[in-house]
């Protein structure tokens, strides 16, 4: 009887549901499982605990002090500095940055290429943990410590910063593209070495070419992030706008830094957009 009253209430809702047969069950409602609730929990008593723990001092960013103090460092960043010989410089910097992002995503994607290989477990087991060990090495370690370590061997400018980048950016496409080989179908690569085709040809028009929209769309994410990455390489000494920026801030230079940040703005909104709608057209 409960079960009759439960499909009453369910087709005078929805009248669609009228069709089912009458001995049809409606599906239960999906029940929160013991696991997912015991996260949630955790995690709010970590945030709780996290600003119980920190010593944040609310207060002092309404205090009429820190209004006036900000509002003096706001202002010395006005004007920006908009002259022919600096906005030149500028237009270099950006070159450089967008230079060192590109460059170091393209060797990221060849090494991740040739890495998500073995790391997906085509040469055996054995291969498989050590280049996925190699991998974790190579994310693990921020594109910020990679610089610091190979401005020791490289030197000063961007050929560090590309190399940090193409390290960090190398273990992520890795591990990635490895786990995009393990999961397309082997069925078309199998069907062309049973029929004679070598093992590279085979691999090349099937399994990568299954693969390659979704290995693309993971390049151009990650030429987003590298964006932002490269211009912040500079502040270690890695060229590009981010040397600048160290630069005009150490002499306490605030109109030519403000010139600076909006370049970074402007030159990651447009990749950003870029990077979207190369992405969409590629999922389509």
């Amino acid at each position: 009887m409960a079960s009759i009253n439960t499909r009453s209430a369910a087709v005078k809702l929805h009248p669609a549901l009228a069709v089912l047969p009458e001995y049809a069950t409606l599906p239960e409602a999906p029940r929160w499982r013991l696991s997912t609730v015991a996260l949630l929990l955790g995690l709010v008593a970590l945030i709780v605990i996290s600003f119980i723990s920190l010593p944040l001092q609310w207060g002092g960013f309404f205090t009429q002090e820190a209004v006036r103090t900000t509002g003096e460092f706001l202002h010395g960043f006005a004007p920006p500095e908009l002259s022919v010989p600096f906005l030149l410089k500028i237009a270099i910097g950006t070159a450089e940055t967008l230079s060192m992002s590109a460059l170091g995503t393209i060797l990221a994607a060849i090494a991740g290429v040739v890495l998500g290989l073995p790391a997906s477990g085509r040469f055996g087991g054995v291969a498989r943990a050590a280049t996925r060990t190699l991998l974790n090495v190579l994310r693990s370690i921020p594109e910020l410590v990679w610089a610091s370590i190979l401005l020791i061997a490289a030197g000063l400018g961007p050929f560090a910063g590309t190399l940090a980048l193409a390290a960090h950016t190398s273990g992520v496409l890795g591990r990635l593209f490895a786990d995009a080989y393990e999961n397309t179908s082997s069925l078309p690569e199998s069907t062309l070495r049973t029929n004679g085709v070598g093992a590279v040809p085979a691999f090349l028009y099937a399994t990568l070419q299954q693969t390659l929209p979704q290995m693309m769309s993971y390049t151009l994410y990650r030429w987003e992030n590298n964006i932002r990455a490269a211009a912040i390489l500079g502040v270690v000494g890695a060229g590009g706008l981010g040397q600048m920026l160290k630069y005009h801030l150490s002499l306490f230079q605030m109109q030519q830094a403000a010139n600076v940040i909006l370049a970074m703005l402007v030159m990651v909104a447009v990749v950003d957009s870029v990077s979207f709608i190369l992405r969409s057209w590629l999922t389509k």
